[in-house]
């Protein structure tokens, strides 16, 4: 498998980024980058983030969890931000995906652990949780939800798929500018492009809309059934943090609240006034839904 490494240069001086890197080489010898900030002996808050976003998507929420006293772990995803980068879209699926982060999480050896995870954070970081549920202590689950290729993709998401598989030059910086309510600054919206220094970076990126399980013959139905069904035994605090203006994800908290018996009497929250990347638009509640959480464990 060839990848590509980003040139350190690319992520100089961006805006409210200023956490040290670190890395875990996995099998096939992919480096995938994470941030880890806070005491190591704290609880660990797990961020995953989704497409086509890196770690910089948590930057305002990562200082009020870790002022809460919990440590905070958000890596970027093979493909994205300053993890490797293979170079075929062939290379990525989402079994693919699942074990990359599954053999990091291994190394992490981590445990106690609280998941936030938002779009395909959500898709793989249930999948740890179902695999790992003992090392888990709690969910918050924002805009996201665990395909089984049952339900007929609304149009909202085919165009967006249509588009990232077909679009000549994927604009990785514009895409996020489009599915936030607020207006990126220049520089937060070159910080999303930063990854990915010509196309040839982008094929991760560019593949991930069409690996979300849409179809019955989806080869990952059935290991995302066995989770779900995990899932719905999983009763620590499981908590729904949607926003409110998110055509892709409207309505999905509904499905965790009706099968995750940890949705039972938890103060589920639809946070005003935040797109799809609601970690751009509210992340100071989203950031507060989090910390109520760690409180209450």
């Amino acid at each position: 498998m060839k990848s590509l490494r980003t040139p350190d240069a690319r992520f100089e001086n961006l805006p409210d980024y200023p956490f040290a890197p670190h890395y875990k080489t996995l099998s096939e010898d992919l480096r995938l980058h994470y941030l880890d900030e806070g005491p190591a002996d704290a609880r660990p808050v797990l961020m995953m983030h989704g497409e086509p976003s890196w770690s910089y998507l948590y930057r305002h929420m990562i200082p009020p969890v870790v002022a809460s006293g919990a440590r905070v772990i958000a890596p970027d995803l093979i493909g994205f931000g300053k993890s490797d980068k293979p170079t075929e879209t062939s290379d990525y699926t989402y079994a693919r995906h699942v074990a990359w982060m599954s053999e990091w999480f291994e190394q992490m050896n981590l445990s106690d652990v609280v998941l936030v995870c938002q779009d395909w954070g959500g898709l793989l970081g249930l999948r740890l949780v179902a695999t790992y549920p003992d090392r888990f202590a709690g969910v918050v689950a924002a805009n996201t939800f665990l395909p089984i290729g049952n339900g007929k993709p609304s149009e909202v998401f085919k165009n967006w798929r249509d588009f990232s598989q077909n679009v000549p030059e994927f604009p990785t910086g514009k895409i996020i500018q489009g599915a936030t309510v607020r207006e990126l600054t220049p520089d937060e919206v070159a910080a999303y492009d930063a990854p990915f220094p010509d196309e040839s970076y982008k094929a991760g990126a560019r593949i991930f809309p069409a690996l979300v399980p849409t179809a019955l013959d989806d080869p990952e139905n059935d290991a995302n059934r066995a989770a779900w069904n995990t899932l719905a035994a999983f009763d620590k605090p499981f908590v729904t943090a949607f926003s409110d203006q998110d055509p892709i994800t409207k309505g999905g908290d509904a499905a965790f609240q009706e099968r995750v018996a940890g949705t039972k009497g938890q103060p589920h929250q639809t946070l005003k006034g935040g797109g799809h990347f609601l970690q751009e638009d509210v992340a100071e509640d989203l950031a507060g839904v989090v910390v109520d959480l760690l409180a209450r464990l």
